[in-house]
Protein backbone atom coordinates (compact mmCIF):
# COMPACT_ATOMS: atom_id res chain seq x y z
CA UNK A 1 0.00 0.00 0.00
CA UNK A 2 1.23 3.52 -0.76
CA UNK A 3 2.26 5.95 1.95
CA UNK A 4 0.15 8.81 3.32
CA UNK A 5 2.02 11.59 5.13
CA UNK A 6 0.08 13.84 7.49
CA UNK A 7 0.83 17.03 9.43
CA UNK A 8 -0.30 18.38 12.83
CA UNK A 9 -2.67 21.22 13.71
CA UNK A 10 -1.34 23.12 16.78
CA UNK A 11 -4.61 23.86 18.58
CA UNK A 12 -2.70 24.25 21.85
CA UNK A 13 -0.63 27.12 20.48
CA UNK A 14 2.58 27.25 18.51
CA UNK A 15 6.10 28.62 18.73
CA UNK A 16 9.77 28.02 18.05
CA UNK A 17 10.41 26.03 21.23
CA UNK A 18 9.41 22.60 22.51
CA UNK A 19 8.31 23.61 26.01
CA UNK A 20 4.97 25.15 26.81
CA UNK A 21 1.37 24.62 25.81
CA UNK A 22 -1.62 26.91 25.64
CA UNK A 23 -0.79 30.38 26.93
CA UNK A 24 2.87 29.34 27.42
CA UNK A 25 3.32 27.84 23.96
CA UNK A 26 5.64 30.49 22.59
CA UNK A 27 3.50 33.37 21.44
CA UNK A 28 1.34 32.08 18.59
CA UNK A 29 -2.18 31.78 19.84
CA UNK A 30 -4.29 29.05 18.20
CA UNK A 31 -6.85 31.50 16.84
CA UNK A 32 -8.77 30.75 13.68
CA UNK A 33 -6.56 32.92 11.48
CA UNK A 34 -3.39 31.12 12.50
CA UNK A 35 -4.89 27.63 12.36
CA UNK A 36 -6.19 28.45 8.90
CA UNK A 37 -2.67 29.43 7.82
CA UNK A 38 -1.28 26.10 9.04
CA UNK A 39 -4.10 24.07 7.45
CA UNK A 40 -3.75 25.82 4.10
CA UNK A 41 0.04 25.46 4.20
CA UNK A 42 -0.31 21.74 4.92
CA UNK A 43 -2.74 21.35 2.04
CA UNK A 44 -0.61 23.30 -0.42
CA UNK A 45 2.60 21.59 0.74
CA UNK A 46 1.11 18.22 -0.15
CA UNK A 47 0.11 16.59 3.13
CA UNK A 48 -2.89 14.29 3.11
CA UNK A 49 -4.40 15.23 6.49
CA UNK A 50 -3.75 17.09 9.73
CA UNK A 51 -3.99 15.47 13.16
CA UNK A 52 -5.77 17.60 15.73
CA UNK A 53 -5.05 16.75 19.39
CA UNK A 54 -7.45 16.37 22.28
CA UNK A 55 -7.10 17.39 25.91
CA UNK A 56 -7.66 20.22 28.35
CA UNK A 57 -4.50 21.99 27.10
CA UNK A 58 -5.86 22.62 23.58
CA UNK A 59 -8.98 23.74 21.75
CA UNK A 60 -11.76 21.27 21.06
CA UNK A 61 -10.82 19.22 18.00
CA UNK A 62 -14.32 18.90 16.52
CA UNK A 63 -15.02 22.62 16.57
CA UNK A 64 -11.54 23.70 15.45
CA UNK A 65 -11.47 21.41 12.43
CA UNK A 66 -15.07 22.08 11.41
CA UNK A 67 -14.21 25.78 11.30
CA UNK A 68 -11.44 25.02 8.77
CA UNK A 69 -13.46 22.97 6.30
CA UNK A 70 -14.33 26.00 4.15
CA UNK A 71 -10.71 27.23 4.18
CA UNK A 72 -9.48 24.01 2.56
CA UNK A 73 -10.62 21.87 -0.32
CA UNK A 74 -8.63 18.61 -0.25
CA UNK A 75 -7.04 18.39 3.20
CA UNK A 76 -8.48 15.75 5.50
CA UNK A 77 -8.88 16.17 9.26
CA UNK A 78 -7.77 13.46 11.69
CA UNK A 79 -9.90 14.48 14.66
CA UNK A 80 -8.80 13.16 18.04
CA UNK A 81 -11.47 12.62 20.66
CA UNK A 82 -11.98 10.68 23.88
CA UNK A 83 -14.67 8.00 24.00
CA UNK A 84 -16.69 7.82 27.16
CA UNK A 85 -17.27 11.55 27.54
CA UNK A 86 -20.16 11.66 25.07
CA UNK A 87 -22.73 9.17 23.84
CA UNK A 88 -21.37 6.90 21.08
CA UNK A 89 -24.56 7.52 19.11
CA UNK A 90 -23.98 11.28 19.36
CA UNK A 91 -20.36 10.77 18.27
CA UNK A 92 -21.62 8.77 15.28
CA UNK A 93 -23.97 11.63 14.39
CA UNK A 94 -21.23 14.26 14.76
CA UNK A 95 -18.87 12.23 12.59
CA UNK A 96 -21.54 11.66 9.95
CA UNK A 97 -22.40 15.36 9.84
CA UNK A 98 -18.73 16.30 9.54
CA UNK A 99 -18.20 13.69 6.83
CA UNK A 100 -21.10 14.96 4.75
CA UNK A 101 -20.36 18.68 5.20
CA UNK A 102 -16.68 18.18 4.36
CA UNK A 103 -17.35 15.91 1.37
CA UNK A 104 -15.70 12.91 2.99
CA UNK A 105 -12.63 14.49 4.62
CA UNK A 106 -12.95 13.11 8.17
CA UNK A 107 -10.67 10.60 9.89
CA UNK A 108 -11.06 9.70 13.58
CA UNK A 109 -8.31 9.28 16.17
CA UNK A 110 -9.77 7.53 19.21
CA UNK A 111 -7.79 8.43 22.36
CA UNK A 112 -8.64 6.21 25.31
CA UNK A 113 -6.51 8.30 27.70
CA UNK A 114 -3.34 7.50 29.63
CA UNK A 115 -3.20 10.28 32.22
CA UNK A 116 -5.38 9.76 35.26
CA UNK A 117 -5.18 13.43 36.28
CA UNK A 118 -6.55 14.59 32.95
CA UNK A 119 -9.30 11.96 32.97
CA UNK A 120 -10.26 13.25 36.41
CA UNK A 121 -10.71 16.76 35.00
CA UNK A 122 -13.45 15.32 32.80
CA UNK A 123 -15.01 13.49 35.73
CA UNK A 124 -13.71 10.07 34.65
CA UNK A 125 -12.31 7.91 37.47
CA UNK A 126 -12.11 4.63 35.55
CA UNK A 127 -8.85 2.71 35.70
CA UNK A 128 -6.64 1.93 32.70
CA UNK A 129 -8.16 -1.41 31.66
CA UNK A 130 -11.71 -0.28 32.34
CA UNK A 131 -11.24 2.68 29.99
CA UNK A 132 -10.19 0.32 27.21
CA UNK A 133 -13.18 -1.91 27.88
CA UNK A 134 -15.44 1.12 27.59
CA UNK A 135 -13.71 2.15 24.37
CA UNK A 136 -14.39 -1.27 22.85
CA UNK A 137 -18.10 -0.94 23.59
CA UNK A 138 -18.11 2.67 22.37
CA UNK A 139 -16.66 1.67 19.00
CA UNK A 140 -19.13 -1.21 18.72
CA UNK A 141 -22.05 1.20 19.10
CA UNK A 142 -20.39 3.81 16.85
CA UNK A 143 -20.02 1.39 13.97
CA UNK A 144 -23.46 -0.05 14.65
CA UNK A 145 -25.02 3.40 14.35
CA UNK A 146 -23.19 3.91 11.05
CA UNK A 147 -24.50 0.62 9.65
CA UNK A 148 -27.69 2.12 8.26
CA UNK A 149 -29.90 -0.11 10.37
CA UNK A 150 -31.16 0.51 13.93
CA UNK A 151 -28.60 -1.04 16.26
CA UNK A 152 -29.21 -2.55 19.69
CA UNK A 153 -26.45 -3.19 22.21
CA UNK A 154 -26.20 -4.06 25.88
CA UNK A 155 -22.83 -4.06 27.60
CA UNK A 156 -21.21 -3.08 30.85
CA UNK A 157 -20.85 0.57 29.92
CA UNK A 158 -23.53 1.20 27.28
CA UNK A 159 -27.05 0.12 26.54
CA UNK A 160 -28.70 1.46 23.40
CA UNK A 161 -31.79 0.58 21.43
CA UNK A 162 -32.16 1.54 17.78
CA UNK A 163 -28.93 3.54 17.59
CA UNK A 164 -28.66 5.05 14.12
CA UNK A 165 -27.88 8.22 12.19
CA UNK A 166 -29.80 10.16 9.61
CA UNK A 167 -29.18 9.07 6.05
CA UNK A 168 -26.48 6.84 4.54
CA UNK A 169 -22.83 7.45 5.44
CA UNK A 170 -20.34 6.83 2.64
CA UNK A 171 -17.51 6.48 3.19
CA UNK A 172 -17.37 5.81 6.91
CA UNK A 173 -14.38 7.58 8.53
CA UNK A 174 -11.33 5.42 9.12
CA UNK A 175 -10.63 4.89 12.82
CA UNK A 176 -7.05 5.45 14.01
CA UNK A 177 -6.28 4.01 17.43
CA UNK A 178 -3.22 4.00 19.67
CA UNK A 179 -2.61 1.59 22.51
CA UNK A 180 0.66 -0.18 23.30
CA UNK A 181 -0.52 -2.19 26.30
CA UNK A 182 -1.89 -5.69 25.91
CA UNK A 183 -5.48 -4.56 26.41
CA UNK A 184 -4.94 -1.61 24.08
CA UNK A 185 -3.73 -3.88 21.30
CA UNK A 186 -6.69 -6.22 21.85
CA UNK A 187 -9.13 -3.36 21.36
CA UNK A 188 -7.19 -2.11 18.33
CA UNK A 189 -7.24 -5.38 16.41
CA UNK A 190 -10.95 -5.83 17.07
CA UNK A 191 -12.14 -2.32 16.24
CA UNK A 192 -9.54 -0.05 14.57
CA UNK A 193 -8.63 0.47 10.94
CA UNK A 194 -5.17 1.91 11.70
CA UNK A 195 -3.04 1.11 14.77
CA UNK A 196 -0.86 4.06 15.81
CA UNK A 197 2.40 4.12 17.72
CA UNK A 198 4.88 6.83 18.64
CA UNK A 199 8.24 6.85 16.89
CA UNK A 200 10.72 4.21 18.02
CA UNK A 201 13.87 2.78 16.40
CA UNK A 202 13.24 0.51 13.44
CA UNK A 203 13.94 -2.74 15.27
CA UNK A 204 11.52 -2.13 18.14
CA UNK A 205 8.94 -0.71 15.73
CA UNK A 206 9.26 -3.89 13.65
CA UNK A 207 8.53 -6.00 16.71
CA UNK A 208 5.47 -3.93 17.56
CA UNK A 209 4.10 -4.22 14.03
CA UNK A 210 4.66 -7.98 14.01
CA UNK A 211 2.84 -8.34 17.33
CA UNK A 212 -0.22 -6.33 16.26
CA UNK A 213 -0.30 -7.95 12.82
CA UNK A 214 -0.32 -11.43 14.38
CA UNK A 215 -3.09 -10.44 16.78
CA UNK A 216 -5.15 -9.02 13.91
CA UNK A 217 -4.69 -12.16 11.83
CA UNK A 218 -5.84 -14.28 14.77
CA UNK A 219 -8.94 -12.07 15.03
CA UNK A 220 -9.60 -12.40 11.29
CA UNK A 221 -9.00 -8.71 10.62
CA UNK A 222 -6.57 -6.66 8.53
CA UNK A 223 -5.20 -3.65 10.44
CA UNK A 224 -3.01 -0.98 8.86
CA UNK A 225 -0.25 0.89 10.72
CA UNK A 226 0.67 4.50 11.43
CA UNK A 227 3.57 6.17 13.25
CA UNK A 228 3.73 9.60 14.90
CA UNK A 229 6.98 11.62 14.82
CA UNK A 230 8.28 15.15 14.89
CA UNK A 231 10.55 16.28 12.06
CA UNK A 232 13.48 18.65 11.69
CA UNK A 233 14.39 18.60 8.00
CA UNK A 234 16.82 21.01 6.35
CA UNK A 235 18.81 21.19 3.10
CA UNK A 236 21.84 19.87 5.00
CA UNK A 237 22.23 17.54 7.96
CA UNK A 238 24.39 20.12 9.74
CA UNK A 239 21.60 22.70 9.59
CA UNK A 240 19.05 20.20 10.90
CA UNK A 241 21.18 19.14 13.87
CA UNK A 242 21.96 22.76 14.66
CA UNK A 243 18.22 23.33 15.00
CA UNK A 244 17.90 20.28 17.28
CA UNK A 245 20.71 21.70 19.42
CA UNK A 246 18.90 25.04 19.61
CA UNK A 247 15.72 23.36 20.81
CA UNK A 248 17.63 21.40 23.44
CA UNK A 249 19.46 24.47 24.73
CA UNK A 250 16.10 26.22 25.19
CA UNK A 251 14.86 23.49 27.58
CA UNK A 252 15.56 24.65 31.14
CA UNK A 253 16.94 21.82 33.34
CA UNK A 254 14.19 22.41 35.88
CA UNK A 255 11.56 22.03 33.13
CA UNK A 256 13.08 18.68 32.13
CA UNK A 257 13.13 17.48 35.75
CA UNK A 258 9.53 18.49 36.35
CA UNK A 259 8.33 16.99 33.07
CA UNK A 260 10.07 13.67 33.74
CA UNK A 261 8.53 13.53 37.22
CA UNK A 262 5.07 14.15 35.80
CA UNK A 263 5.43 11.79 32.84
CA UNK A 264 6.68 8.94 35.02
CA UNK A 265 3.29 8.90 36.76
CA UNK A 266 1.30 8.33 33.57
CA UNK A 267 -0.46 5.00 33.06
CA UNK A 268 0.23 4.81 29.33
CA UNK A 269 2.46 1.96 28.15
CA UNK A 270 3.34 4.03 25.09
CA UNK A 271 4.51 6.86 27.36
CA UNK A 272 6.61 4.41 29.37
CA UNK A 273 8.29 3.31 26.15
CA UNK A 274 9.00 6.93 25.21
CA UNK A 275 10.64 7.61 28.59
CA UNK A 276 12.79 4.51 28.29
CA UNK A 277 14.34 5.83 25.07
CA UNK A 278 16.26 8.60 26.88
CA UNK A 279 15.92 7.94 30.62
CA UNK A 280 15.65 11.66 31.31
CA UNK A 281 19.23 12.28 30.15
CA UNK A 282 20.12 15.24 27.95
CA UNK A 283 23.04 13.26 26.53
CA UNK A 284 22.88 10.39 24.01
CA UNK A 285 19.57 11.55 22.60
CA UNK A 286 20.34 10.13 19.15
CA UNK A 287 18.83 6.68 19.63
CA UNK A 288 18.97 5.50 16.00
CA UNK A 289 20.11 6.95 12.67
CA UNK A 290 18.45 10.39 12.37
CA UNK A 291 16.11 9.63 15.32
CA UNK A 292 16.37 12.13 18.18
CA UNK A 293 14.57 11.71 21.52
CA UNK A 294 14.82 15.34 22.66
CA UNK A 295 11.13 16.19 22.44
CA UNK A 296 10.36 13.51 25.02
CA UNK A 297 12.41 15.30 27.68
CA UNK A 298 9.64 17.83 28.20
CA UNK A 299 6.61 16.61 26.25
CA UNK A 300 4.18 13.80 26.71
CA UNK A 301 3.10 11.72 23.76
CA UNK A 302 5.32 11.58 20.70
CA UNK A 303 8.83 12.19 22.00
CA UNK A 304 11.06 11.53 19.00
CA UNK A 305 11.96 13.47 15.87
CA UNK A 306 13.47 12.61 12.53
CA UNK A 307 16.44 14.96 12.16
CA UNK A 308 18.57 15.34 9.06
CA UNK A 309 18.82 16.52 5.51
CA UNK A 310 15.78 16.27 3.28
CA UNK A 311 17.28 13.14 1.74
CA UNK A 312 17.98 11.52 5.12
CA UNK A 313 14.52 12.21 6.50
CA UNK A 314 12.92 10.86 3.32
CA UNK A 315 15.07 7.72 3.58
CA UNK A 316 14.05 7.12 7.18
CA UNK A 317 10.36 7.60 6.35
CA UNK A 318 10.72 5.14 3.47
CA UNK A 319 12.27 2.62 5.88
CA UNK A 320 9.30 2.89 8.23
CA UNK A 321 7.04 2.41 5.23
CA UNK A 322 8.93 -0.75 4.31
CA UNK A 323 8.23 -2.06 7.82
CA UNK A 324 4.50 -1.72 7.15
CA UNK A 325 3.61 1.83 8.19
CA UNK A 326 1.20 3.28 5.63
CA UNK A 327 0.58 6.47 7.62
CA UNK A 328 3.26 8.82 8.96
CA UNK A 329 2.07 11.78 11.07
CA UNK A 330 4.66 14.54 11.40
CA UNK A 331 4.93 17.88 13.19
CA UNK A 332 7.54 20.58 13.77
CA UNK A 333 8.20 23.81 15.63
CA UNK A 334 6.68 26.08 14.47
CA UNK A 335 4.14 24.17 12.45
CA UNK A 336 3.62 26.78 9.76
CA UNK A 337 7.24 27.10 8.65
CA UNK A 338 8.09 23.44 9.22
CA UNK A 339 5.16 22.32 7.06
CA UNK A 340 6.91 24.00 4.15
CA UNK A 341 10.32 22.56 5.05
CA UNK A 342 8.96 19.01 4.96
CA UNK A 343 6.45 19.63 2.20
CA UNK A 344 8.89 21.22 -0.21
CA UNK A 345 12.01 19.29 0.82
CA UNK A 346 10.93 15.77 1.81
CA UNK A 347 7.60 14.95 0.16
CA UNK A 348 8.89 15.42 -3.42
CA UNK A 349 11.66 12.90 -2.70
CA UNK A 350 9.10 10.37 -1.46
CA UNK A 351 6.97 11.03 -4.54
CA UNK A 352 9.93 10.46 -6.86
CA UNK A 353 10.70 7.23 -5.00
CA UNK A 354 7.19 6.06 -5.87
CA UNK A 355 5.99 5.45 -2.31
CA UNK A 356 3.79 8.51 -1.71
CA UNK A 357 0.05 8.10 -2.13
CA UNK A 358 -1.54 10.12 -4.92
CA UNK A 359 -3.47 13.11 -3.60
CA UNK A 360 -6.79 14.14 -5.07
Amino acid sequence: MSLSVHWFLPTGGDGRGVTGFGADSGGRRPDLDYLSLVARAAEQAGFDAVLTPTGTWCEDAWLATAALVRDTSRLRFLVAFRPGFISPTLAAQQAATFQRLSSGRLLLNVVTGGRADEQHRFGDWSDHDERYGRTAEFLTVLRGAWSGMPFDFTGRHYRVEGATIWGPLEPTPAIFFGGSSDVGKRVAVEHADVWLMWGEPLETARAQVADVRARAAAAGRDVRFGIRLHAIARPTAAAAWAEADRLLEAMPPEAVTEAQRRLSREESEGQRRMLALHGGRREDLVIAPNLWAGFGLVRSGAGTALVGSYEEVAERIAEYHELGFDHVILSGQPHLEEAWEVGEGVLPLLARAGVLAARG
